[in-house]
């Protein structure tokens, strides 16, 4: 699996996951919609931890910097 998510992708995906997760929690949100918001949030963390969105990999998307190769 190569990376596919720069640094910025990562926090705002964290936060996002958080947000959905006090938002659960405190019962603000619930039911059919609490649930699939709350996988959605998984989905969010795990993709955050590995660095590889599979989405991305499907539509060609990556938002990791390029390194610039070096010539001698």
């Amino acid at each position: 699996m190569k990376k596919n998510m720069g640094g910025t992708d990562k926090i705002i995906r964290l936060v996002i996951a958080v947000v959905i997760a006090i938002l659960y929690f405190t019962e603000v949100i619930g039911g059919t919609l609490g649930i699939v918001l709350l996988v959605v949030a998984g989905i969010f963390l795990l993709t955050s931890l590995i660095n590889f969105c599979p989405l991305y990999a499907i539509f060609g998307i990556s938002t990791c910097p390029v390194k610039e190769k070096k010539e001698e």
